[in-house]
């Protein structure tokens, strides 16, 4: 029988050092830690029952359906009932500082950047030649292809082949700019001329463009990337020590 193994606490921290993940968990550390302090400077409260809450969200989220599996989740990962409510805690302050921060902003700054969220349904087909991506675009201007024939005979993907080189909803900072510019001033639907880039020919039929409009879904990830940003440059002005003895 092989003896058993102890790991310590500075057995871990040596494992982690020497994975090369400290700066990465000192950058999650700062963060927490700015986001602490942001919530107490902004007087930001959180009720028990918003607390409960907050934990029955993360449960759920990690499928703790039971409090074995709850126990069970925090043992495999060394966590006490005290982390637990510290986990819920600062996601709680996190979602309310988030709507301290840039619940005026959000509206402002969609309005100022509002062609970045117009999207357009698109079809694409990549080709090495030049003269074959023309010679197919007049086949299709013509009708003696469609541009669901021509991704199911020249493109290699067998699912993006089955999708007819549908790539679904693209935003503009999705495409190379020499790309953007074609596709969004087309006037759908239609079938671009080839433009060359650095991948290839691109062959693309401009289905719909769909104008921007701010529902909750896109609130939110404005929010989020105003919070993203914010914390950010919160983290990089912030001075830190690191004592590992």
């Amino acid at each position: 029988m092989s003896q058993p193994i102890t790991i310590t606490n500075e057995d871990i921290l040596q494992e982690v050092k020497l994975s090369c993940k400290i700066p990465e968990i000192v950058e999650q550390i700062i963060h927490r830690k700015v986001i602490i302090a942001a919530a107490e400077v902004a007087g930001i409260k959180v009720e028990v029952e918003e607390l409960q809450k907050a934990a029955d969200q993360i449960r759920l989220a990690n499928k703790l359906d039971s409090a074995e599996d709850t126990w069970k989740w925090l043992d495999k990962h060394g966590l006490s009932i005290d982390d637990f409510e510290e986990i819920a805690y600062i996601s709680l302050i996190s979602g309310k500082l988030v709507k301290h921060l840039f619940a005026d902003k959000v509206e402002p700054y969609f309005f100022e950047n509002q062609l970045d969220y117009v999207g357009v349904v698109m079809y694409e087909v990549v080709l090495d030649d030049e003269d074959l991506a023309i010679e197919l675009f007049y086949t299709i201007k013509e009708g003696e292809m469609s541009f669901y024939d021509v991704a199911h005979k020249y493109i290699q993907d067998v699912e993006l082949r089955r999708k007819g080189g549908y790539l679904g909803i693209v935003r503009r900072q999705d495409l190379k700019p020499e790309i953007s510019a074609a596709v969004f001033t087309a006037k759908p639907p239609e079938v671009l001329k080839p433009i060359v880039t650095s991948k290839g020919i691109h062959l693309i039929f401009v289905e719909e463009v769909i104008q921007a409009s701010l529902n909750q879904n896109l609130y939110q990830k404005i929010a989020t990337n105003l919070y993203f940003g914010w914390l950010k440059v919160q983290s990089q002005q912030a001075e830190f020590n690191i004592q590992l003895d």
